[in-house]
């Protein structure tokens, strides 16, 4: 017999429906938030543990990751609610400079050279005060037999310290070439510099002194113990100054071209030859030079030299001059006399003395 639904019956169903539909709504709306089609995995919807401002994350010894700085990470926040952190002091880094690099490609550690170079280069990275003592080592080494890589290092590190202990107002301890001197009445700075042997215009550039006429009593000075001389070698086109025995600085130079060699030998500087731009009459042409000639050829300064030995031996009208051809420097145009550059000529003028001061020239 058939069975007959009634109006409550319907209801019941209608009702089972209901709720197979809520119950799939509901599971539609968890797969949608967790499922596949809601955030990935790298996407959290809890939120992550709070970083504080004094959290740091340290890299042990096992892992790869670099350290990190969790302030570095913290979000914008106003003053009130973080204290203030003070920056930390800049540290200055001691950065090596090229004298505190190895000199092992240039010198032989096992050499009496080597080892002055070496001793002079740990006195200046250790104590950059025992410019006195590395300097010594350094010019005792110069004198010895060195290779020409050799010379030009030392060269180089004896001519910066020149600007220290020479050519600055700093009378620096156990110098035996630089001293202070207090100045006596009626003292003028010509006598002094005469005395020391030296011209008293290096003793103007040392102390800074504009017109030395302006010398009281009692002022100090820096005063050099001279003479100074100089070294010329034709192969190089190269001048080296020392003062007494020790070396001072190089300068680059013209010599006498082919068939106007500059003689070798030895020579000094002749008394009453230096000059500032002195009327010159070329020996070639006869032409006579007058210093406001815009073609006067012997530049700012004029240091006469007389031979006294070697090739030089009695040789005249030979000089160190400055140039209006700078071009020159270096190469071999001159008729025989010694060109520099202009504000090199000056330098060399203020060291050199008549008389006391020579000039080697060597192949």
């Amino acid at each position: 017999m058939a069975r007959m639904f009634g109006p409550r019956t319907g209801r019941r169903n209608r009702s089972r429906v209901y709720s197979v539909l809520a119950v799939l709504l509901i599971f539609v709306i968890l797969a949608y938030i967790y499922g596949p089609f809601g955030n990935s995995d790298s996407e959290s919807l809890e939120s992550p543990t709070p970083m504080h401002a004094d959290t740091s994350i340290s890299l042990s010894n096992e892992g790869s990751t670099p350290a990190i700085n969790d302030n570095a990470m913290a979000g914008p926040s106003s003053a009130e609610s973080q204290p203030q952190v003070q920056p930390k002091p800049i540290q200055e880094v001691s950065v090596p400079s090229r004298e505190a690099v190895s000199t092992e490609s240039i010198i032989e550690p096992d050499t009496e050279t080597g080892t002055l170079i070496n001793q002079a280069m740990e006195l200046l990275n250790q104590n950059p005060g025992s410019i006195i003592e590395a300097r010594d080592k350094f010019n005792k080494a110069l004198r010895m037999s060195v290779s020409d890589q050799q010379k030009n290092f030392i060269k180089e590190q004896m001519s910066k310290l020149s600007d220290k202990w020479l050519f600055s107002r700093t009378v620096l301890p156990d110098d035996e070439l630089c001293e202070s001197y207090k100045v006596q009445p009626s003292e003028v700075l010509e006598i002094i510099g005469k005395r020391n042997k030296v011209p008293y215009e290096i003793l103007m550039e040392i102390n800074n002194i504009s017109n030395p006429k302006s010398l009281q009593a009692g002022q100090n000075l820096k005063i050099v113990h001279g003479p100074f001389h100089a070294k010329v070698s034709r192969s190089t086109f190269t001048m080296d100054i020392y003062l007494q025995n020790t070396y001072v600085k190089t300068f680059p130079v013209g010599l006498g071209k082919a068939g106007s060699e500059t003689p070798t030998g030895l020579w000094r500087v002749e008394p009453g030859g230096k000059l500032i731009k002195p009327i010159w009459t070329n020996p070639l042409d006869g032409r006579t030079y007058y210093p406001d000639d815009e073609d006067y050829p012997l530049g700012s300064r004029w240091i006469a030299l007389e031979g006294i030995s070697g090739a030089a031996k009695d040789r005249t009208g030979f000089a160190i001059h400055g140039t209006k051809e700078p071009e020159q420097i270096g190469t071999a145009g001159s008729q025989g006399c010694i060109r520099m550059h202009n504000g090199s000529a000056v330098m060399v003028y203020n060291m050199l003395f008549p008389a006391l001061s020579t000039v080697e020239v060597v192949d």
